[in-house]
């Protein structure tokens, strides 16, 4: 099977294109080509493959092979795959993900893509959509039915926490130090909590001025990662919703910068970012 490593921030996947290759079971594929010991690694796979629906679809799949909806980080190097790789000359590029479309916008640089700007569209904020289960919080959601800076308990600690959905699942919490945190101690607490009924990306954020957020991420699936492009946009959202940010900001993460905005006009949440081919190969499946 031929396959391409690339990264955005350091959230790094195996890339495979299915449109001139067959792929099966491709949940044990992302189990076992994601393993950095013993498969290529990663923090999963994405197939890119042919759609109906838009220019191209992307299927991601975790490193411990559960089907992931959404990735930001992911699809910008969808993006980059396709163009950089003569499959399309489009630019928006148009990519779907689990019946959702994304408009991707591409900054073009000697012939390849170098970042990639994505309409994330508007962030869900309603408890039920998410999913998420307001009882298992000390407040329950307010009027709108939306779970903002409210209460819960993890390993028996009271957090506070806003819930925001990017076609994943996120909660978003702030805390005075993140490089103190030991996330692979306490990640998994917050991942399966029961507030979140399908588990939880859970980012960790220091705000350092009202344009400049500090990210650690817990990925449901896959740990900690160096970056989460829907957590990013998540984490802008719940911050300028507590009043800690401005609508524009650059989010610090451990693999690198996102530029994350929140339109006024529309509503829509745009992310900019790298996209980064690492190398390619084959690989026996």
């Amino acid at each position: 099977m031929k396959f391409t490593k690339m990264h955005g921030c350091g959230n790094d996947y195996i890339y495979v294109y299915t449109g001139d290759q067959e792929v099966a079971d491709r949940s044990g594929i992302a189990i076992k080509l994601s393993d950095r010991h013993f498969g290529i690694g990663g923090d999963g796979v994405i197939f890119i493959n042919p759609s109906d629906e838009a220019d191209f679809e992307m299927e991601m799949y975790n490193a411990d092979g559960s089907r992931g909806k959404m990735c930001g980080n992911g699809i910008r190097c969808v993006a980059k795959f396709v163009y950089d790789n003569g499959l399309t000359d489009l630019n928006p590029v148009k990519i779907v993900s689990c019946g959702s479309v994304k408009t991707l916008y591409l900054n073009v640089k000697d012939g390849e893509v170098d970042t990639v700007r994505v309409d994330m569209g508007e962030p869900i904020l309603k408890a039920e959509d998410i999913p998420a289960d307001p009882s298992h919080t000390v407040e329950g959601a307010d009027d709108e039915g939306r779970l903002i800076n409210v209460t819960y308990n993890v390993n028996g600690k009271d957090e506070k926490m806003t819930a925001v959905s990017m076609g994943n699942p996120h909660a978003v919490i702030f805390v005075d130090d993140t490089d103190g945190l030991e996330l692979d101690k306490i990640g998994p607490a917050y991942e399966h909590h029961t507030v979140f009924k399908e588990g939880v990306n859970t980012e960790f954020i220091k705000v350092l001025d009202k344009s400049h957020l500090k990210m650690r991420v817990w990925e449901r699936g896959s740990g900690e990662t160096l970056a989460c492009g829907t957590g990013a946009c998540a984490s802008l959202v719940a911050a300028v919703l507590t009043g800690r940010s401005e609508r524009k900001a650059v989010l610090h993460l451990r693999g690198g910068d996102l530029v994350i905005e929140w339109n006024e006009t529309d509503g829509h949440i745009y992310m900019t970012g790298p996209a980064r081919t690492v190398f390619t190969g084959e690989v026996k499946v």
